[in-house]
Formats: structure tokens, sequence, C-alpha cells
């Protein structure tokens, strides 16, 4: 059980409520199992449907699971919707908005919208589920600690992109 493979799959679900999804590769081949503490160990809570990941995977006696993800690509035809069209999600990095540190005040998946704060910064910023979704997580939970970008949409701030702590303290060093 010490040999471990580097591969790139696709998620074909995950649900942070019961801790654990599936990762699918192009060869032909059992589901990959993507436990949420390896995500945790990412610096993700969640990944939705879709995204590309390079994972380093294990046999088990209960079949193939991942030990460490490498790298995490949100889905290209993740769909945007109208209230959040008008910000260009192709290449977030060149919206004009520095990455800050913020923490999810609430998100409701279902309602499909929550809200964050900057530290430092009692006012809300809209957190929109397709932001979510364009930035790869499936779900966010209250009192997670991210780097987003904001901008000022129609009606306030809003999120532009969502960073997990990890991969965005690099950037802002």
């Amino acid at each position: 059980m010490d040999h471990q493979d580097k591969i790139t799959g696709r998620v074909k679900w995950f649900n942070a409520t019961k801790g654990f999804g599936f990762v699918v590769t192009d060869d032909v081949g059992p589901d990959i199992l993507l436990h949420a503490n390896v995500l945790r160990n990412f610096g993700q809570g969640s990944v939705t449907e879709g995204a590309v990941v390079e994972i380093f995977t294990q046999q088990t006696p209960r079949g193939i699971q991942a030990t460490e993800v490498l790298s995490i690509t949100p889905p290209a035809d993740a769909p945007i919707a109208d209230s959040v069209r008008a910000i260009d999600f192709s290449d977030a990095a060149t919206i004009d908005a520095p990455l800050e540190p913020a923490r999810i005040k609430w998100f409701d998946k279902l309602r499909g919208f929550g809200f964050a704060n900057v530290f430092g910064d009692p006012e809300d910023i809209f957190v929109h589920m397709e932001t979510v979704r364009q930035s790869g997580f499936s779900d966010l939970q209250s009192g997670e600690a991210f780097c987003i970008r904001v901008v000022e949409g129609p009606r306030g701030k809003m999120a532009a992109e969502i960073r997990n702590w990890e991969a965005a303290i690099s950037e802002m060093e």
C-alpha cells in the first residue's frame, strides 16, 4: 500500500455533508474515493462537480483512494447566472482587485448565495453560487477563511473570485 500514482481526473460528485465524493478518469476504471480530509489538507472544504483534479492515489483493500490533492481546476463550462454575467470570470486575476483575506459570514447553497466579510471590515460582500462554482467549490461553510477578489456590483460589493487560503497566500506574497 505504499505505492502512490499521480493521476488527473474529473470530480464525478462531492458531498461536503457526507464528507466524501468520487473522481473519475478517462481510463475505464473504478471511481476514486476523495475523502473530505484529503480535500481539507489542500485547503478546501468542497469541490464542484466537473472540476479537474490532479491527485495522488493509493490502492487500498476498499478500492482506490485519493491520498493528496495537488491541484484543482474549476470546470470551464460552469454556467454564469445573469446577476454575475457582467464580470468576466475567464481570468479573474485580471480583474483590477486584490486578493483580500475574508471569512464566510453565511452561505446557503439552496438559496444560491451568502455573504462574506473582509477581515477588519464589517461591510457585507455578496457571494453568488455561480462565483463559488467558477472558483471550484461546491459549497461554503460559515466561518471558513478564504481570499477573495471584491468588485462593485449592481447592488454593492460582491465576490468576483474565491481562492482557498493556502493557494492565495503565495499569490499575495
